[in-house]
């Protein structure tokens, strides 16, 4: 079996499905590829939902500035579907001097950009949110980012697409792409079926590593663990999105009024899960309870709180900690993205948008050089 569509797209995850939304906007046949069952299972519904300026590389931070100002504000009202968005602010915690210094140099970083964050005491972080622990003495803090809904916002786009014509094929892995004349133009399944197009954009997380090596493109990516825990539904306390110095913990309160709150030990390597699943979508045993301790000291009035659920989800991180978007020159027809390390609900909108326009007009409103495939070539 052969299909064909103007995109063939591999991954139906928050980039994935918006890339396919704003070229079908644009006109284009789509056709996305998800490998899972299930549309959005991997880490664009398994991350805590941050939509944040504040803290992030430069390099990527205008697609963040592009899509607080463009997208995010309407986004519930565009795709026909509550994606809980809350602009109400992100306060990145610090309990150390150590800390302090991590955040002023982020908040500089952020500030010579254009963002509206600064740098707040203790006093000042428990103004804003009274919940907090007297154990935090300072703060970055960023009125204009936020939180969304991670899965809501990455079916919104999926059903919207859908909506605009998007075919889409799921359960079925991509492991091949073929060129033809020197041009991607195939896309290969497990079962055997053939995707054609004149673009091929690879959106599957790590698994864009693995399908570009088909080709003779190799992605400095390798996959992490990330994970999260749900507490049941509290009195509303705060709309804040929370985060740490060391982005080793971060959280916000829900609509249903739920807490997510997410993070890392640095223990996962030392989990009591089957060493044969070091990539399994199991919560591991050490980083749930490490968590736990973590929301007692930042949140006294939770230390009762009840976990309902948690999850596990991979997450592709680049080697320079930053996404690849775009073409690859060396492969015509082949783009790039994936390796958002953990960043990429925020800006995956405005990544998708962006794309969207790259093979449309092969032009972009955003400037997406800093990020390209290219950035890893030998300096000779």
């Amino acid at each position: 079996m052969m299909s064909t569509a103007d995109v063939i797209i591999v991954g139906a995850g928050i980039v994935g499905n918006s890339t396919a939304y704003y070229l079908a906007k644009r006109g284009c046949s789509v056709i996305v590829l998800e490998g899972d069952k299930n549309v959005g299972n991997g880490a664009s519904s398994r991350n805590g939902g941050g939509v944040r300026q504040s803290g992030r590389d430069a390099r990527e931070l205008p697609l963040m500035q592009y899509g607080v100002k463009n997208i995010w504000p309407h986004i519930s009202e565009e795709l026909g579907y509550e994606c809980e968005y809350h602009q109400d602010g992100n306060l990145r915690l610090g309990k150390t001097e150590k800390h302090l210094q991590i955040l002023k140099k982020l908040a500089d970083s952020a500030c010579a950009c254009g963002v509206d964050v600064k740098m707040i005491d203790g006093d000042e972080v428990r103004a804003i949110n009274p919940y907090l622990s007297e154990e935090v003495i300072g703060a970055s803090w960023c009125p204009t980012d936020g939180h969304a809904n991670p899965l809501s916002t990455t079916l919104a786009f999926y059903m919207a697409s859908r909506r605009l014509g998007v075919r889409y094929y799921s359960g079925d892995k991509a492991i091949q792409l073929r060129k033809i004349k020197g041009h991607i133009r195939q896309v290969i399944t497990e079962s055997g079926a053939v995707y054609e197009g004149d673009t091929v954009l690879l959106a599957a997380g790590y698994g864009s590593r693995a399908l570009a090596a088909t080709v003779g493109i190799d992605v400095p990516i390798e996959v992490n663990i990330i994970e999260a825990l749900v507490t049941e539904a509290e009195p509303h306390m705060f709309n804040q999105m929370l985060g740490t110095a060391e982005a080793d913990f971060y959280g916000h309160q829900t609509n249903h009024g739920s807490f997510v709150f997410g993070g890392d030990c640095g223990l996962e390597g030392f989990t009591e899960d089957p060493i044969d699943r070091p990539n399994s979508k199991s919560n591991c045993s050490i980083t749930a309870p490490c968590v736990c301790r973590g929301i007692k000291r930042y949140f006294p009035d939770l230390a009762k709180a009840k976990i309902v659920r948690t999850w596990a989800g991979e997450e592709d991180k680049c080697v320079d900690l930053v996404p690849v978007l775009g073409n690859v020159e060396e492969v015509p027809g082949l783009m790039l993205a994936c390796g958002f390390t953990g960043h990429g609900f925020g800006i995956g909108p405005a990544v998708g948008n962006q794309l969207a326009e790259l093979i449309t007009e092969n032009k972009t409103e955003v400037d997406l050089s800093a990020l390209h495939y290219n950035r890893f070539v030998a300096k000779i």
